[in-house]
C-alpha cells in the first residue's frame, strides 16, 4: 500500500511545497504550525519563525495521505502504480548501463525495461548498490529513531519542539503536534552512541516521563527506523541510473529532514531523465546536469547543517543551556549564524573557544 509503513515525523515547510508545485490539501493536513521551538535542558527556550525553522516546520500532515495523493496526481499524470511489487536487481546491457529492474509481483518473477531509471527507494536503498554506487554510511552517520503518537497531552499546538541535549544523545527529541491533545514526540539518537539493545526506547520513555504534559498521554502508533545523517554520496548517478532522496543521502544532516529535497531533486532528475530521452543519451556523463542541478539547489544547505551536526555532538549540556540563554529576548526571523554567535559572545564569551572552527 502506498504510503505505509510511515517512517516519518511528519512535518514539513509551506515554502518548500510552493517551490515544488504541491498544492496544500485538508485532505493531509493535520494541523498548521506558526514556527519551531528550540528547547535547552534546563528547559529554556527559543522560537523559531516559520521561514526560520528550516524543512520540517509549516505543516504537520497525515504522511500515508500525503504520499497516497502525490501518487494519485502521478497517475492523473501518465504514471502506472504496481501494488505489491519490489525491486530485486537492476538489468544491466552489454555495455554496462543499467536498463530497469528484476522484480517480484504478487509472488511473480519479472524485468522491468526502462532506459532510465531513477532510485528513489529511501534510506534502505539496494539500487544504487546493485547498480555499483558506493552507499554505505558510517555509524556516526546515521540516528536510529523511534516515536510515538501521543493522544491526551498538554501541548502548544502553534509550535513544533525540537529538544536538544543529552536527553538525546548526537539527536534531538522532536514533538510535531497533530491535533489539540496529540503530537509525534520521537526522538534520534546517533547510532555511534548507542551503546545497548533498546536504548533508544530507554531515551524516549525517559523523556516522556520527565514531562507533566506528556506523562499522560497514551500511545496509539509506534514508528521506528533509521535516518542517514552524513553528507550526500559523492556521486548519485552511473549509467542509465539516477538516485534521489533518501537513497542519495539528501538528508537535512541536523534535522533529520528529507521529503523537500527529495521533491527537488526528484524534479531536477525527471526534467534531465526527458533531457536524456531526447538525445538518447543515458550516460553517466549526460546526467551531469542533474548533479549539477540538485547540488546547485540543495547541498550549500546540506553542507551547513552537517557542520552543525557535527559542533552539536561536541557540546555539552551546560554549553546548549548558554546558548539557548544568549538568545532570550530576541525574536528570530533573519538570524545567521554570525548573529549567534556575537550573542553568545557578548553573555559567555568564555565558551567561544568551542565555536571558534565555526568563526
Amino acid at each position: 500500500e502506498i504510503g505505509t509503513p510511515v517512517r516519518c515525523g511528519e512535518g514539513i515547510a509551506k515554502i518548500w511545497l510552493d517551490e515544488v508545485g504541491i498544492e496544500p490539501n485538508k485532505k493531509w493536513i493535520a494541523l498548521e504550525v506558526n514556527g519551531a521551538r528550540i528547547v535547552a535542558p534546563n528547559g529554556q527556550y527559543v522560537d523559531l519563525t516559520e521561514e526560520m525553522a528550516g524543512n520540517e516546520t509549516g505543516f504537520v500532515v497525515h504522511r500515508d495521505i500525503f504520499d497516497r495523493t502525490l501518487a494519485e496526481d502521478a497517475v492523473r499524470a501518465g504514471a502506472k502504480t504496481m501494488l505489491k511489487c519490489s525491486a530485486t536487481d537492476v538489468l544491466k546491457n552489454e555495455e554496462g548501463y543499467v536498463v530497469g529492474v528484476k522484480a517480484k509481483h504478487w509472488g511473480k518473477e519479472l524485468e522491468l525495461r526502462a532506459p532510465v531509471v531513477i532510485g528513489a527507494d529511501g534510506f534502505e536503498s539496494q539500487v544504487g548498490r546493485w547498480a555499483g554506487i558506493d552507499t554505505k554510511v558510517k555509524a556516526k552517520d546515521v540516528n536510529t529513531c523511534l516515536q510515538y503518537e501521543l493522544v491526551g497531552i498538554d501541548i502548544d499546538k502553534f509550535f513544533n519542539e525540537f529538544h536538544i541535549g543529552s536527553m538525546a544523545p548526537g539527536g534531538y527529541v522532536w514533538i510535531f503536534n497533530k491535533s489539540e491533545d496529540s503530537a509525534n514526540v520521537g526522538i534520534g539518537v546517533n547510532l555511534g552512541m548507542v551503546k545497548e539493545r533498546g536504548e533508544v526506547k530507554k531515551y524516549l520513555d525517559n523523556f516522556i516521563a520527565s514531562q507533566p504534559r506528556l506523562v499522560k498521554g497514551q500511545n496509539v502508533e509506534t514508528v521506528a527506523g533509521a535516518v542517514s545523517v552524513g553528507m550526500p554520496l559523492e556521486s548519485v548517478t552511473t549509467d542509465g541510473l539516477m538516485l534521489v532522496g533518501d537513497a542519495a543521502r539528501m538528508i537535512d544532516a541536523l534535522t533529520g529532514g528529507g521529503v523537500a529535497n527529495a521533491c527537488i531533486a526528484g524534479q531536477e532528475a525527471a526534467r534531465v531523465a526527458k533531457e536524456a530521452h531526447d538525445a538518447g543519451d543515458f550516460s553517466k556523463e549526460f546526467f551531469k546536469a542533474y548533479e549539477i542541478a540538485w547540488r546547485a539547489k540543495i547541498e550549500d544547505q546540506l553542507f551547513r547543517n552537517y557542520i552543525a551536526k557535527e559542533k552539536l555532538l561536541e557540546l555539552s549540556d551546560d554549553t546548549i543551556n548558554k546558548v539557548i540563554d544568549a538568545l532570550q529576548g530576541y525574536k528570530i526571523e533573519r538570524i545567521t549564524t554570525a548573529d549567534i554567535l556575537r550573542m553568545v559572545q557578548e553573555r559567555y564569551p568564555e565558551i567561544m573557544k568551542e565555536f571558534e572552527d565555526l568563526l
